[in-house]
């Protein structure tokens, strides 16, 4: 390997080809264009499409493959050289125009996970920013992408590299950990609170499934009408502004940031989607306390992209058009679930308004009904749910922290500053396995 200098002495490029519209969301592989790519590197799981159309050999890509923006949709150009490795959760993909395959002459899994982080490093991203040309769509060019240099691969590197991966291993799996307990966690409560499946256990002289007679006490053993259709029987029905308070964010070019260590991170909708505040913009410390958000806070986009999160980005400024939904009366993972219930409503109800930027108002959530069990079931429920978003928060929290390991550690791919102690990788791995 030590007579190779450049990306393009290991890789040629397969582009991508158009496609047709009609044919996207069919069966078929997953399409996988600039969508499916993080702004700076890596997959992003959840924005990708499957294609039922024309997929010659030469446009598909499996578990492993690495492909390529070398074009960005924004003048910010964040898009441009970003890199992604297909995960073993998508089993087959095809290119689009707008990205490219890297193939390599010399394919083993030493060398491809070696360009993948090379490719990540914040030196090849300035690389990418300096090369990049055009106005409203920037590019960089194949040559400019082939042409950057890559630096031997020794010992250190190679140590470095077993770690990222471990690292990355070991946030798919907290990832993966999280899918199952919020499936957990929503299973129980529609089971509990929107099916009702312990009352009409009761209601039909059976016992509830998977809970003892003590537990199965708390449920009653009929029904009642309500305005929502029959309910149990001393429930009530509220309005979902009734059982949390709904924070609106702050105008925060009211409070310019000193640049100085007090000044905090603005949390706009865009923070909310990639669940960080990494360059955001700043806000000064006189942000009234009610509008700091904190690790754990329940956080939901009225305007725009409508979504809810517990936030997990760190301390920041709450910004206008994002709710903080808090309650003094109710636990978090209670009217986390109702605001996650009635969200596919308020996004249908924000994508109505076709000639303004879809939103809700108010009176929606006075509209959004919930139903309000006896405070011993809820207490119940608590003992079980509560955890499982304990949990949850934790392994974002870990994974925030391994993220930032990795962030230190990238430059020091290109430098070859350090020597990571063997110790520290095999715990790292040896944790990747386990969990």
């Amino acid at each position: 390997m030590s007579n190779k200098t450049t990306i393009g002495d290991y890789v040629t490029l397969q582009r991508g080809t158009t496609y047709k519209g009609m044919l996207v969301g069919k069966p078929g592989p997953a399409l996988l264009g600039l969508g499916s790519i993080q702004p700076g590197g890596g997959f992003r799981e959840s924005d990708y499409k499957t294609y039922g159309g024309d997929c010659p050999p030469k446009l598909m890509l499996t578990p492993g493959d690495l492909f390529v923006s070398l074009k960005g949709a924004t003048k910010d150009g964040e898009m441009i050289g970003s890199v992604a490795r297909v995960p073993v959760t998508v089993p087959s993909g095809r290119l689009t125009q707008d990205t490219v395959k890297l193939e390599f002459s010399d394919a083993d899994k030493e060398t491809v996970s070696y360009i993948y982080w090379i490719l990540r490093t914040p030196q090849y991203r300035s690389y990418c920013a300096g090369h990049a040309t055009g106005s409203a769509v920037v590019a960089l060019s194949r040559g400019d992408f082939l042409s950057y240099p890559v630096p031997p691969l020794t010992e250190a590197n190679r140590q470095i590299v077993e770690l990222l991966e471990a690292i990355e291993g070991k946030v798919t799996l907290n990832r993966q950990m999280n899918e199952t307990l919020e499936e957990m966690a929503r299973t129980l409560f529609r089971s509990w609170f929107v099916d009702f499946d312990p009352v009409h256990a009761k209601a039909e002289s059976r016992q509830p499934e998977g809970m003892d007679a003590e537990m199965a006490a708390l449920f009653p053993s009929e029904f009642v009408e309500s305005e929502l259709g029959m309910i149990p029987k001393g429930w009530e029905v509220r309005s979902l502004d009734k059982i949390a308070e709904f924070l609106n964010g702050l105008a925060l070019q009211k409070y310019p940031p000193r640049e100085d260590t007090t000044d905090l991170p603005v949390i706009k909708i865009a923070q909310l989607r990639k669940g960080d505040s990494e360059g955001s913009d700043k806000a000064n410390c006189d942000v009234p306390s009610a509008y700091v958000v904190q690790d754990g806070d329940v956080l939901f986009s009225w305007s725009g992209s409508l979504e809810v999160a517990v936030w997990c980005g760190g301390q920041g400024a709450l910004n206008q058009h994002l709710f903080k939904v808090t309650s003094a009366e109710f636990p978090k993972w209670f009217y986390l679930s109702w605001v996650q219930y009635h969200l596919p409503e308020f996004q249908s109800i924000a994508a109505s308004k076709a000639t303004t930027m879809g939103h809700i108002q108010r009176h929606h959530l006075a509209d959004a009904k919930v139903i309000v069990p006896e405070s011993a079931v809820v207490k119940a429920a608590d003992g079980m749910i509560a955890p499982i978003i304990d949990q949850i928060i934790q392994n974002n929290l870990e994974a925030k922290q391994l993220h930032e390991l990795r962030d230190g550690l990238l430059p020091k791919l290109i430098s070859g500053e350090i020597r990571l102690p063997e110790d520290m990788i095999a715990e790292f791995a040896s944790g990747a396995e386990s969990a």
